[in-house]
């Protein structure tokens, strides 16, 4: 037994692959052996997912900062005219993804948006068309639930029908994880009222499972929640893969402070904390396969880190980020492929790179 004696019946279940209750999940996020952690979250991956660690050599495509959510914890978000505000034309949108082509081995899209107070679902839609017919060979995963949701709002049709109209009309392939925040309609209601539920939310990455597409799911920790509501949003996760098994890789977010309404008094969290909410989360969500160590927000020492904390998923290549670098990220806004397969390969890992389905495209031994 590597536990002290506190933790002896846990790390009991995590050896013989028993699923972790809601009490257990309680006890480890008080837990203060952090190498015990990773060792129980290390081989719960290895157990789950074997040595390689996915990557996607993508861009971010932004379309517009404008937004009428003003969530307290987000920097990226403006009104109309505010400085720095901007809305992308469809030809300003290809350009960025024609920069970013000049990568020979760019595979895929995120593209992601403000919730804008005058686009139509039309316009987004008509928008994401014209990158998909200009490069049909690039997956496209993209918006979050809470922009399915707006899209259903603005323009009278069910979220089905939204999910259908962008999956059959612009490629859509996946659905970003953001917008989870924490499924709380305690945390919602304070920092995020204008802008889907947790229902809603959960809502949407249920009809698109349904539909056959995956999504992904993530965690915005450090904030106002408290270590019981983590729990209980990975619970939350836990139950609705269960019935769909539509998520493909879970995002520990770290909230980022700086030039956020809710930061005033709230420090950034401490890279102890970040490594053990990524160790507990692959040892509560043992349906997840990949659990995701973004390194934007982490910073990539940290990322490459976590690999060992129970990650097997760096994110990608990204080519230009924005949202995350407005609330004060101090990691690079692109990694070369070259950089990524080095920061695995110095974790002792394979680095195999995916489309956002995490079919593999390349794998390096």
């Amino acid at each position: 037994m590597l536990a002290s004696k506190d933790f002896e019946d846990i790390e009991e279940k995590i050896l013989q692959g028993q699923r972790l209750s809601r009490e257990d999940g309680i006890r480890l996020f008080k837990c203060h052996d952090l190498a015990w952690l990773g060792a129980m979250a290390d081989h719960a991956r290895q157990k789950k997912c074997g040595d390689i660690v996915y990557y996607n050599v993508n861009c971010h495509v932004n379309l517009t900062n404008i937004c009428t959510s003003h969530c307290k914890f987000c920097a990226f978000g403006r009104d109309s005219n505010d400085t720095g505000a901007y809305e992308m034309t469809k030809q300003q949108a290809l350009a960025v993804v024609a920069d970013a082509m000049q990568d020979p081995n760019l595979a895929g899209l995120h593209v992601v948006s403000g919730l804008h107070p005058t686009w139509t679902f039309d316009h987004y839609l008509d928008i994401l068309k014209a990158i998909h017919n200009t490069y049909p060979e690039l997956y496209i995963k993209g918006f979050t639930g809470v922009e399915i949701t707006h899209f259903a709002k603005i323009s009278g049709l069910s979220v089905k029908d939204v999910l259908l109209r962008l999956r059959d009309e612009a490629g859509l392939q996946a659905i970003a994880g953001g917008g989870a925040e924490i499924l709380s309609d305690r945390i919602r209601n304070e920092l995020c009222p204008n802008k889907a539920t947790a229902t809603e939310w959960l809502q949407v990455a249920q009809t698109a499972h349904s539909l056959g597409i995956k999504s992904n799911a993530s965690m915005l920790y450090g904030h106002i929640e408290t270590l019981e509501e983590r729990v209980d949003h990975l619970i939350t996760l836990r139950e609705l893969q269960d019935k769909t098994g539509g998520f493909q890789t879970f995002i520990c977010f770290p909230f980022l402070p700086k030039n956020t309404e809710l930061g005033k008094g709230i420090k950034q969290t401490s890279m102890w904390d970040d490594l053990r909410t990524m160790a507990i989360s692959r040892l509560m969500l043992d349906n997840f396969k990949n659990i995701k160590a973004y390194w934007v927000m982490l910073t990539v020492p940290v990322a490459q880190v976590a690999l060992g904390f129970g990650a097997n998923d760096i994110d990608g290549t990204i080519h230009k980020e924005t949202i995350l670098h407005d609330a004060g990220a101090t990691s690079p806004t692109y990694l070369t492929e070259d950089n990524i397969i080095r920061i695995i390969r110095e974790a002792g890992r394979v680095p195999a790179a995916c489309d956002c389905n995490f079919n593999i495209l390349r794998k390096f031994n």
